[in-house]
C-alpha cells in the first residue's frame, strides 16, 4: 500500500474517520503509534512517520496508543487480486491460523505458493506474514486483558502464546508493559461471565436495514432480531476441538462501533469468532468507495451494507433451500431442517437452543431423511452433494478462497445454477463483485426482462456489483425480493 505523508498528514490533523485503520501513525518523538482518529495532541509532521499496519508500525519499534488502542480500528476491504490475497491471509491469521501451522500451510489454503504469498502480503502491510501475525496475538491479548476479567494464563492460550512466560517476555519487550500494567489502564473494562469487544467501522452504517434482511432469513433456534440486537449461537472448530456458545451484537451509541458480546465457552477461539462478526456485518466496508462508484443508485442510502455469513455452509444450505420459493417459505423449511439435525445448545435466550448441523452431519443424511421435512427430491441431492464436498475438503466456502474456481466447483454440484452459486459468492465469499443476474428481485429493480442484459448493464458498477444488488432489492420497498 502506498502512503502519500502529505495526504496522510492531513487525514490525521482532520481526524477523517475514513482513513480510521488504511494507515498507522508512528510519532518520533514519543515512540507511540496511532490511529489517524486519535485525539491527542496532533504532532508535529517532520515527527510522523506513516505506516501500512500496525505490525509495520511494531516493526518499526513503536508501541501502541493506550488512549485510541489501534486493535479496535476497523479492517480494510478490498477488490484488487493482490490486495485481496493479502487481505484473505490477514483474515486466516486473525484467526489463528498461524498458531497451530506454518506460512506454508497458510499458503496452500489460499491456493498460491509462499513465496507468492510473502511478496504479497510485504507489498500490502509493510512486513512478513509471520510478523504480522505475532502482532496480531500480542494485539489481541491486549485487548483481552483491557476488556476483560480472563486469567493472564488463558488470555496467553487463546491469543496463540506457546507460553505465558513468552507472552509476558514479547509483551515487556515490545510494549514496556505488563499484563497488571494494562489491568490497571482499563478503568471502564467491563468484568463479567461473558466476554464483550468493541467491533469499529467506518460510518454510515444502516444497522437497521442489515437487521431487517438478516431477520427475513433468521433461521429459528439458531439466530435472532430482538430490540435492535442480533443473537445467535456460534460453533468453531480450531485445531480438531469444537467450541460452542453464543453471541450478541449491538451498535453504540453516538460511537461507529459495534459492542459484540459473547459467552465465556468461546475464549479460546475469540480471534474466529472476531473475525466471523466483521464479516457477518461487513464492517471492513469503506461506504466512500462504493459510493464512487454506485453514484445514484447508492445515494438513498450509503450505509447499505453487504451481509456476510457466520459460517459459509449454512449459508450455502440457506441459499439451496431458497431456491424458487418464497423468503419466508425458506425460513421455515430451514427451521425444519435444524429442527431435525442440528446440535442442542444453549444459547443467549431460550428460543435459541441449536447450534447448524456441521457438514459431516448432514453428509450422513439420506434423500429420503431430508424429504421427511419437506425438502424436494432436487434440493436434497443438491444439499448432500454440498454436504460431501464441504466435509471431503474439495470445496471450501471461505473468504479469501479462489472466488472463479470456487463458482466452478459450486456450479458443478447438481441442483446449483447461477443464482445460488453468486449468492454463496456473494454472502459467504464476501465477493463484493458478485452479481446473480437472474436474481427476479434484480431484474424486476433494474425494470429488465433480460438477464443478459441486466448483467451487461451491471458492468458499470463494477467492482461493487454486489452492493449494487443490495440498493437494488432496497428500492424495492423492503430491501428484498
Amino acid at each position: 500500500m502506498l502512503l502519500d505523508a502529505k495526504h496522510c498528514y492531513h487525514a490525521l490533523r482532520t481526524r477523517d474517520a475514513r482513513f480510521d485503520g488504511r494507515f498507522f501513525v508512528g510519532v518520533s518523538s514519543t515512540r507511540i503509534y496511532c490511529r489517524p482518529v486519535c485525539t491527542v495532541k496532533t504532532p508535529k509532521p517532520q515527527n510522523c512517520v506513516f505506516y501500512a499496519s500496525a505490525a509495520a508500525a511494531e516493526s518499526a519499534g513503536f508501541r501502541p496508543c493506550l488512549r485510541c488502542r489501534p486493535e479496535l480500528a476497523p479492517g480494510n476491504a478490498s477488490i484488487d487480486a493482490s490486495a485481496r490475497l493479502a487481505q484473505a491471509a490477514a483474515g486466516l491469521i486473525e484467526d489463528g491460523l498461524l498458531n497451530e501451522s506454518r506460512i506454508d500451510y497458510l499458503a496452500a489454503q489460499l491456493g498460491v505458493s509462499d513465496r507468492h504469498l510473502r511478496r504479497v502480503f510485504q507489498s500490502e502491510f509493510g512486513v512478513s506474514p509471520i510478523a504480522f501475525a505475532q502482532t496480531q496475538r500480542l494485539l489481541l491479548a491486549k485487548r483481552l486483558l483491557t476488556d476483560t476479567a480472563l486469567p493472564v494464563t488463558e488470555i496467553a492460550m487463546a491469543s496463540g502464546f506457546g507460553s505465558v512466560r513468552r507472552f509476558n517476555a514479547l509483551l515487556r519487550t515490545r510494549y514496556r508493559l505488563t499484563p497488571s500494567n494494562l489491568r490497571r489502564h482499563a478503568a471502564d473494562a467491563r468484568f463479567s461471565d461473558a466476554l464483550t469487544f468493541q467491533l469499529a467501522y467506518r460510518p454510515p452504517l444502516d444497522w437497521e436495514a442489515l437487521l431487517s434482511f438478516l431477520d427475513r432469513r433468521a433461521i429459528e433456534a439458531v439466530e435472532r432480531i430482538e430490540d435492535g440486537q442480533y443473537l445467535r449461537t456460534v460453533r468453531v472448530q480450531q485445531a480438531e476441538k469444537e467450541h460452542t456458545g453464543w453471541i450478541i451484537a449491538r451498535p453504540v451509541r453516538r460511537k461507529s462501533t459495534i459492542e459484540l458480546q459473547m459467552s465465556a465457552s468461546l475464549a479460546a477461539v475469540v480471534p474466529a469468532v472476531l473475525a466471523r462478526a466483521k464479516r457477518a456485518f461487513d464492517l471492513s466496508c469503506n461506504p466512500a468507495d462504493i459510493a464512487l462508484t454506485l453514484g445514484p443508485l447508492a445515494a438513498q442510502n450509503p450505509g447499505l451494507r453487504l451481509p456476510g455469513a457466520f459460517d459459509g455452509f449454512e449459508l450455502a444450505v440457506r441459499a439451496v433451500l431458497g431456491q424458487q420459493i418464497t423468503i419466508k417459505a425458506a425460513k421455515t423449511l430451514a427451521g425444519r431442517f435444524v429442527a431435525a439435525f442440528g446440535q442442542p445448545t444453549q444459547g443467549p435466550v431460550s428460543l435459541l437452543c441449536r447450534l447448524f448441523p456441521t457438514a459431516e452431519r448432514v453428509a450422513a443424511l439420506e434423500p429420503a431423511d431430508l424429504g421427511q421435512i419437506g425438502v424436494i427430491a432436487a434440493r436434497a441431492d443438491a444439499i448432500l452433494s454440498l454436504a460431501r464436498a464441504v466435509s471431503a475438503g474439495g470445496l471450501v466456502l471461505d473468504p479469501g478462497t479462489d472466488v472463479e474456481a470456487t463458482l466452478d466447483r459450486l456450479r458443478a454440484l447438481p441442483g446449483v445454477g447461477e443464482w445460488t452459486a453468486q449468492y454463496i459468492a456473494m454472502r459467504a465469499l464476501a465477493w463484493p463483485n458478485a452479481f446473480p443476474h437472474t436474481d427476479h428481485g434484480v431484474l424486476k429493480a433494474m425494470g429488465e426482462k433480460n438477464a443478459r442484459t441486466a448483467l451487461a448493464r451491471a458492468s458499470v458498477w463494477q467492482p461493487w456489483r454486489a452492493y449494487a444488488v443490495m440498493h437494488l432489492w432496497q428500492s424495492l420497498g423492503k430491501g428484498n425480493p
